[in-house]
C-alpha cells in the first residue's frame, strides 16, 4: 500500500461511481460545495493491538495519486474499493470499524446483522465504532442512502475472510482438513469429532492480517438467519431511557462555553464591533478574525449575556426576497447542461392530439433536525480534536485541517450518535467556529447553535422552479416529454416513463439563499412536478391515474409497487364528498415508491387534512423489516411538512420565520393514518431506504386535492394559508 497515495486521497482523489448522482449546491457567496456520494480512500490504517484484525485492501490506483480535483474510476473499481476492519477480542467479542455514523437511520444495527450474519456470531457480540477519523476507515459521508448497498457489503465481505481465516486456523491447530470444520456461534466446530474452540481462543489475542479476496462470496439473501429479520435496534433501552449521549452532551475537563455573533443579515461584512461591554464581564474572552467575532465563558448563559453585549455594525447589500423568488430563479439561470435525451420534441408534439405546458414552484425549507449543531473542540500539543455532530467526519476534518493551515493528521473528529441531519450536516461550521475559539482560549470549548442559528445560518433545500411540456395522444400514449428544472438539482430529474421523445435539462441558478443537500435532494422536487403533471394529462385524456401510468410504464419495478400500493390502498373505491385519493410513484438511489393518499378537504374553511397514505416501497432484499418501515413511515410524517406548509420566509437579506413558532412543521395532528407494503426482493442487492420513501407523498396529496376539489396545486408547499379556491 502507497502511503503517500493514501495520505492524499481525501484531499486529492473525488473518484465518483457513475452510477450515483453528483449534486452542486451553492453553499456561500462565490464557493461551490460538491458533493460526491462516495469515494475510495487508499489509508493504510492502524493496527490495533489485543485481537484479530482484518483488514482488506484494495488496487491502488496510483497513477491517479497526484491529480487535483476529481479523478476516475478504474476499470475494475466497485464497491470492493473501501476499505474495513473487523477486531476480534480475546473474549471473542467483535468490534467494527466504519467511517458512517448514526443519526437515527438504525445503521448500527443492519451493519451489525451484516457482520453477525457471515461470521456467525450473535449479533450481540457486535460492537460498532463508527465515525471517528482516528480510528476508522475513511468514508466520504453518510448520505445519499449508500450504507446499505455500499458499506454493508464491504463489512460482509471483512466478515467472510475472518471467518474463511478462522477455519484456517483451527485446521491448522487440530491438523485436519479444513472441509470437516464449520462455523456457528462464535466457534469453529468439527463437524466429526464435535469438536469446538471460541473465537478469541482460537486467536489468542494475536494480530492476523488479511487481505480480502475480490470474489469472497456472501450469504445470499434468501438464506440469511440474521440479516432479513427485525432485529431490535441495538442500545435500544439507552435511548428510551434518556441515557444515550449525543453530540450536544459531550463535556471535557475545563471546557469553556462558546457562542458566535451573528451577522445582521447574509452576505453581510462587518464594518465594525465594541467589544469592551463583553470584556468586562469576568471570565469572558473576546476573539475576533476579520468578520469572525465570538466569546468563550465558563458557562453557556454567560456567553450568551457576553455575545449580546457587543455592539456590531455590519454591511450588506440589497437581497431578493421570497416573493420574488421564482422570477429571480430564472433571470440568474446559468448556462444550461442537458441532462438526458432522445428523439425529438418537435416530432414528439406533432404526432400528438392534445399538449400540456405547466410551471411547477418549490419554496426553500429548513433541515430542522432535532439537535442543532454542535461541536466541542480542543487543541493538544499541536493536535485538535472535534467531537461535533456531522455526516462527513472525514471532510470536517479537511475543513479544519484547511481552515487552521495544519496536515490533516493533526486533525481528528469524532461523531457521537446525532439528533438527525436528514442532509443538512455534511458541512463543519460549527467545528470550524469552536475550534477558533478554543484555540484562541486555550481551553476546550463547548459551541451548540441556537435554533435560531439553526434555522438562519444552516443551508437550506433548494428551492425551484419547474416548467413541463409535453405532447399526449387520445390513448394515453404520452409522445413528448419536454422537463426543465431551475435550481433545485438533478437527482430524480430522470423518468421511468417509456417516451420517445425527451428532452431534460437542469439550470444551475445563484441562489439567494445559502442551499445544500436534503433528505431525497432533488428528487422530491422533480418527482412532485413529474407525478402532478402526469396526473394532469391523465385527466386531459381522461383516462384514470393509475391506468395512465401502467401504460406509459415498461419498468416492472415501477409497476410492481404502483400496483401493489393501489391494491392495499383500494383504488378506485367509491367516491365520498368532500374526499379525494391521488397516487404518484417514482423512484431514486436504487429504490422505487409509490404512495396512495387520501384527503378531506373543508371548502368553507379552506382546510385540507390528509386522511389516510398508503406507501409500497422495493429497495432489493430487505435487511431488517421493522426498521425499513420505520424509515418509510418517517418519511411519510417528514414529507408533510414540506408538502402542505414549509417554507422559508425571508426578505433584505433576513429570515422571518426562524424559530418554531413562526416555521410550521408537521404535528401530531397533521398524521394521518399510515400503512407501507413493503416490496422484498431477495434476488436483487440491498438499496438504502432513507431518501427515497419521501418522494411520493407531495405529488399525490396534489393529485388527491384535485380529485376532491377540482383545485389543481402545483406549488409547495401547497396550502400554507388553507385552500385558496
Amino acid at each position: 500500500m502507497n502511503e503517500d497515495l493514501g495520505a492524499q486521497a481525501s484531499r486529492l482523489l473525488r473518484i465518483i461511481d457513475d452510477s450515483i448522482e453528483v449534486e452542486r449546491y451553492e453553499l456561500s457567496a462565490g464557493a461551490t460545495y460538491e458533493f460526491d456520494l462516495d469515494l475510495a480512500r487508499r489509508d493504510f490504517f492502524k493496527l490495533l493491538g489485543g485481537g484479530l484484525v482484518m483488514v482488506f485492501t484494495l488496487k491502488a490506483v496510483a497513477q491517479e495519486s497526484g491529480r487535483q480535483g476529481a479523478g476516475r474510476r478504474g476499470a475494475d473499481a466497485g464497491p470492493k474499493e473501501i476499505g474495513g476492519w473487523l477486531h476480534i477480542a480475546e473474549d471473542g467479542s467483535v468490534t467494527v470499524y466504519t467511517g458512517k455514523v448514526e443519526f437515527g437511520q438504525n445503521i448500527r444495527t443492519s451493519l451489525s446483522q451484516a457482520v453477525a450474519e457471515e461470521l456467525r456470531v450473535p449479533i450481540a457480540s457486535i460492537r460498532m465504532t463508527m465515525g471517528d477519523t482516528d480510528l476508522t476507515p475513511y468514508d466520504m459521508g453518510t448520505f445519499g442512502s449508500m450504507t446499505t448497498p455500499r458499506m454493508a457489503p464491504q463489512l460482509r465481505k471483512a466478515a467472510v475472510a475472518a471467518r474463511e481465516a478462522l477455519i484456517d486456523l483451527a485446521a491448522e491447530a487440530w491438523k485436519v482438513d479444513r472441509a470437516a470444520l464449520t462455523v456457528s456461534n462464535g466457534k469453529v466446530i468439527n463437524s466429526r469429532t464435535k469438536q469446538a474452540i471460541d473465537f478469541g481462543k482460537l486467536t489468542k489475542g494475536q494480530k492476523l492480517l488479511k487481505v480480502i479476496a475480490d470474489n469472497a462470496v456472501a450469504t445470499p439473501a434468501d438464506q440469511w438467519k440474521i440479516a432479513g429479520t427485525s432485529v431490535a435496534k441495538v442500545n435500544g433501552r439507552t435511548f428510551v431511557t434518556g441515557k444515550h449521549r449525543y453530540a450536544s452532551d459531550t463535556k471535557r475537563p475545563e471546557m469553556l462555553f462558546g457562542k458566535v455573533v451573528r451577522p445582521s443579515a447574509f452576505n453581510a461584512s462587518l464594518v465594525s464591533a465594541d467589544t469592551r461591554d463583553a470584556e468586562a464581564i469576568p471570565g469572558v474572552k473576546v476573539v475576533r478574525d476579520r468578520d469572525f467575532i465570538g466569546v468563550t465563558a465558563p458557562d453557556a448563559h454567560t456567553a450568551e449575556r457576553a455575545a449580546s453585549a457587543i455592539k456590531s455594525e455590519w454591511k450588506a447589500k440589497p437581497q431578493p426576497s421570497a416573493k420574488e423568488l421564482f422570477d429571480y430563479l430564472r433571470k440568474e439561470s446559468m448556462p444550461s447542461r442537458q441532462n438526458g435525451g432522445q428523439g425529438s420534441i418537435e416530432d414528439g408534439l406533432a404526432k400528438a392530439d392534445k399538449k400540456l405546458q405547466q410551471t411547477y414552484t418549490v419554496a426553500y425549507i429548513a433541515h430542522a433536525p432535532l439537535e442543532p449543531r454542535a461541536a466541542v473542540a480542543e487543541w493538544n500539543a499541536g493536535k485538535l480534536t472535534v467531537w461535533t455532530g456531522s455526516q462527513r467526519p472525514f471532510g470536517v476534518r479537511s475543513e479544519l485541517a484547511e481552515a487552521f493551515r495544519i496536515p490533516e493528521d493533526r486533525v481528528r473528529v469524532i461523531v457521537p450518535d446525532t439528533g438527525a441531519g436528514y442532509g443538512g450536516k455534511h458541512t463543519g461550521d460549527a467545528a470550524v467556529e469552536a475550534a477558533r475559539l478554543a484555540q484562541a482560549a486555550g481551553k476546550p470549548v463547548k459551541l451548540v447553535w441556537t435554533r435560531e442559528e439553526e434555522f438562519t445560518w444552516a443551508y437550506a433545500r433548494p428551492a425551484g422552479v419547474i416548467d413541463i411540456s409535453t405532447g399526449v395522444r387520445d390513448d394515453g400514449t404520452i409522445t413528448a416529454w419536454e422537463f426543465h428544472n431551475y435550481n433545485s438539482g438533478t437527482a430524480g430529474i430522470q423518468h421511468r416513463y417509456d417516451i420517445a421523445n425527451n428532452k431534460i435539462v437542469f439550470h444551475q441558478t445563484k441562489s439567494p439563499l445559502r442551499q445544500g443537500s436534503y433528505r431525497g435532494l432533488a428528487a422530491t422536487a422533480n418527482h412532485f412536478a413529474r407525478e402532478v403533471h402526469m396526473d394532469e394529462l391523465a385527466h386531459l385524456v381522461k383516462m384514470d391515474p393509475l391506468e395512465f401510468r401502467l401504460k406509459n410504464i415498461k419498468d416492472e419495478r415501477l409497476r410492481a409497487v404502483l400496483t401493489a400500493a393501489a391494491k392495499a390502498f383500494g383504488w378506485g373505491k367509491a367516491e365520498t364528498a368532500g374526499r379525494g385519493d391521488g397516487i404518484a410513484g417514482g423512484f431514486e438511489k436504487g429504490g422505487y415508491v409509490a404512495t396512495c393518499a387520501e384527503v378531506a378537504v373543508d371548502r368553507a374553511a379552506g382546510k385540507v387534512k390528509i386522511v389516510r397514505a398508503v406507501t409500497a416501497f422495493e429497495c432489493g432484499a430487505i435487511v431488517n423489516p421493522d426498521q425499513l418501515k420505520n424509515q418509510c413511515e418517517g418519511s411519510v410524517v417528514m414529507a408533510i411538512g414540506g408538502a402542505m406548509f414549509e417554507a422559508m420566509d425571508f426578505a433584505d437579506g433576513k429570515l422571518l420565520n426562524g424559530r418554531f413558532s413562526r416555521y410550521r412543521v408537521p404535528r401530531f395532528s397533521d398524521v394521518p393514518i399510515i400503512e407501507t407494503v413493503l416490496v422484498d426482493r431477495k434476488d436483487l442487492p440491498s438499496a438504502g431506504a432513507g431518501e427515497t420513501p419521501i418522494v411520493g407523498l407531495a405529488p399525490a396529496v396534489s393529485n388527491a386535492v384535485f380529485d376532491a376539489t377540482g383545485i389543481r396545486l402545483r406549488s409547495l408547499p401547497m396550502v400554507p394559508n388553507g385552500l385558496k379556491s
